[in-house]
């Protein structure tokens, strides 16, 4: 009980990080929505939003980096090394990018293909969320890779996740400008441990009068502003995922208290028909001895 305690706090506090982080998000998709908007739809220049000929796959694989956690690790390896296959078979170049201890040593030990490693623990930060999307941009920009693919574990609730797998880079235009987004919140109502989920609608592009003068090209700020975009999308995935495995972990200390009760149980019930027996025993040799003297 008190392990799945320690992991409900730690869910909460990723649910706050996750918070934390709308305004930002908000204000960036509003920006981006009224540039795009002002540009015209235009974005032949802007190198992350241009789709090319696909002949190399990049997989991000995010796992964590403990067990204990059900089937949260294999879940998402198996998911992993299925697409890793499907892409192979459909005549694609593949290497990984991977994200956690689990996946680093279940992919290392079997010879794939592995671009970079990260670790990455229970409260992820700007920072590493950064690191990753540097590495990410640079093998895309450098056309090392024709598209990065992202596969993380999708929160639903407490006792429900699910391997999701989505296109990182390239970006569509209109998906950044027009996609609502949701926010999770832990509550004890009734004495149980409970997850509400809010739909949030796109944030609205931001109005640019027709007589505002940009110091930089639209284009210009529409390419500084994808890789902030970017290391949003990770770091919420990464938050999204260590939510997962805390809930993961949640549900595993409830099934091994639960486990423990039970077989706490069906041995007291063994051992007490055992004794029962025993003693049933005693008293018919006591019977029985005392039928043979008379």
């Amino acid at each position: 009980m008190a392990m799945k305690l320690v992991a409900a706090a730690k869910v909460r506090r990723a649910q706050d990080a996750v918070v934390a982080t709308r305004p930002f998000s908000e204000t960036l998709q509003s920006v981006f929505g009224g540039l795009i908007g002002r540009m015209g739809g235009d974005t032949a220049d802007i190198p992350l939003l241009t789709q090319r000929e696909v002949k190399k796959v990049t997989i991000c694989v995010i796992t964590g980096d403990r067990g204990l956690c059900g089937g949260y690790n294999s879940f998402m390896i198996k998911k992993a090394e299925a697409r890793y296959k499907e892409l192979l078979a459909a005549g694609l170049d593949v290497d990984m990018v991977l994200i956690g201890k689990k996946a680093i040593t279940y992919f290392n030990r079997r010879g794939y293909p592995i671009r970079a490693t990260f670790e990455c623990g229970q409260n992820p930060t700007s920072k590493e969320a950064l690191a990753i999307s540097e590495e990410l941009l640079n093998t895309y920009l450098s056309g090392e890779t024709d598209t990065i693919e992202l596969l993380y574990t999708k929160f639903v609730s407490l006792i429900a996740s699910a391997p999701a797998v989505r296109t990182l880079v390239p970006f569509s235009a209109s998906e950044i400008s027009q996609k609502g987004d949701e926010v999770f919140s832990l509550t004890s109502s009734s004495g149980d441990f409970e997850v509400e989920r809010t739909e949030l609608d796109a944030a609205e592009p931001q109005e640019f009068p027709n007589d505002m003068i940009f110091e930089q090209d639209p284009t210009q700020i529409v390419n500084s502003i994808l890789p902030l975009y970017l290391n949003g999308q990770i770091l919420r995935t990464l938050q999204e995922s260590v939510a997962s495995e805390l809930a993961a972990r949640m549900q595993s200390m409830q099934s091994a208290s639960d486990n423990a009760g039970a077989l706490a149980k069906d041995l007291s019930m063994q051992y007490n028909r055992a004794r029962q027996a025993a003693v049933t025993q005693e008293i018919l040799e006591i019977v029985s001895g005392a039928i043979a003297v008379e």
